[in-house]
């Protein structure tokens, strides 16, 4: 079940505890518990679950969207609190902040529930399939549709403040879409034509703008990558076809391009910029875009990694991949049925992951810190 990796020598892989038990090498994790949250349907092929846990801090529980449309509240136990039925899968996770969850349904409709008991505040009514985790910027969420709309909605009241659209290409698009990365007054969020746009909080202007696509082609040059920010003033972003760039935030110039394409996760740590896609995991350095290592993935898609005790934790649809992220190399790959396509949550030294097969797993990371 497990093959190379890179230069790696064979990586060890660890299962379902429907089918052997969960007993990975102590220096890497523990599982504290674990619990089916989604049964398999008739003739359901190769399930998915896309919507990264969410965490409560102020209740202490942890919050599941999955593929039969229910969010689930679950305290540090595993014992279920309350479900909420939305009807439809989910393509992202939920934000909770201040005893509010807000939910980005598939049909359209951001929904904020009470954390604590599950209850409906408010419902704003997008008419377009949410594909983003809601972002909080002062008095507004912020939410990404699959068309192409950035919504901006009141976190009181659920009016809308303000949209921000950009009509699709006209070639063929990545099933993706970008976030916003928030700072300030200031938002950065990506398009399906290949846009880089920076957006005043206030209304939604436009401050700038700018196509990362290259100019020879015509589809496939989606900016699908959440950006992020690092603290010298730069902004990192990429496009499918065109490569990662590192832009100037408050201008938008260009800084460097590496035109590695197939990227669609970007994560920032100090001067290190990880990207992940299309059968590879890369790092370079942020101030001048130098590729420190890169990592072939041999066919997976590598999606948003957590850097976690020492460790870059990478889901790669077959399994969650440990990195060491000084090498690139993988230490493990744990494939726990149907492999991981959400990104992990982390809460201090523990990790919930959600696997394809609707199981969600609470382990506990025994690796160094740093």
């Amino acid at each position: 079940m497990a093959g190379l990796l890179g230069a790696c020598t064979t990586v060890p892989v660890f299962g379902s505890p429907d089918t052997t038990p969960v007993q990975p090498p102590r220096h890497f994790f523990s599982v504290d518990w674990w619990k089916r949250l989604v049964s398999p349907t008739l003739l359901e092929y190769a399930p998915r679950e896309h919507a990264q846990p969410t965490y409560d801090a102020r209740n202490e529980r942890v919050l599941t969207l999955t593929r039969d449309g229910y969010v689930r509240s679950f305290d540090l136990e595993g014992h279920e609190v309350w479900s909420y039925a939305v009807g439809n899968r989910f393509y992202a996770g939920a934000t909770a902040d201040d005893g509010i969850v807000y939910v980005p349904g598939t049909d359209g409709v951001l929904h904020a529930l009470y954390a604590k008991t599950g209850e409906l505040k408010w419902k704003y009514a997008a008419g377009e399939a949410l594909a983003t985790a809601p972002v909080l910027a002062g008095d507004l969420v912020l939410v990404a549709s699959q068309s192409d709309t950035l919504f901006a909605v009141k976190r009181a009241t659920g009016e809308l403040a303000w949209l921000y659209r950009r009509d699709p290409p006209a070639g063929f698009t990545i099933h993706r879409a970008s976030a916003p990365a928030v700072r300030g007054q200031t938002a950065w969020v990506g398009f399906s034509d290949g846009t880089l746009v920076s957006l005043d909080l206030a209304d939604g202007g436009v401050r700038w703008e700018k196509s990362l696509a290259p100019s020879s082609v015509t589809q496939f040059v989606d900016v699908d990558t959440t950006p992020v920010l690092d603290e010298s003033g730069h902004v990192y972003a990429a496009s499918y076809a065109g490569g990662l760039y590192a832009l100037d935030a408050e201008t938008g110039d260009v800084v460097w391009n590496s035109v590695a394409q197939g990227i669609t996760s970007l994560m920032v740590h100090g001067q290190v910029v990880v990207a992940t896609g299309d059968d590879r995991l890369d790092a370079y350095l942020g101030d001048n875009g130098k590729l420190l290592w890169s990592q072939t993935l041999q066919e997976r898609a590598g999606l948003e990694p957590v850097l976690v005790k020492g460790m870059l934790l990478v889901p790669a649809q077959r399994s969650l991949l440990f990195v060491d992220p000084r090498t690139g190399q993988s230490r493990l790959a744990w494939n726990p049925g149907e492999g991981i396509s959400a990104p992990p949550r982390v809460v201090g030294g523990k990790v919930y992951v959600l696997s394809n097969n609707g199981y969600l797993y609470a382990l506990r990371l025994d690796g160094r810190s740093g």
